[in-house]
């Protein structure tokens, strides 16, 4: 039986691990505009309830 041409399995490695990064990158981007929202919000709120008991 013959044997097909050999698989680059280097640049399928590469590809995977540039991807991973890549997802690891926006996720923790994600996360990092989540917590400045979440602190925005609860600064906001912080001033509204100040501002209303003066």
């Amino acid at each position: 039986m013959a044997k097909g041409p050999e698989k680059n399995t280097k640049n399928k490695a590469l590809h995977s691990k540039l991807l991973n990064r890549k997802k690891a990158k926006l996720q923790e981007e994600k996360k990092e505009r989540a917590m400045r929202l979440k602190a925005l919000v609860a600064k906001m709120n912080e001033k509204k309830s100040s501002d209303g008991s003066i």
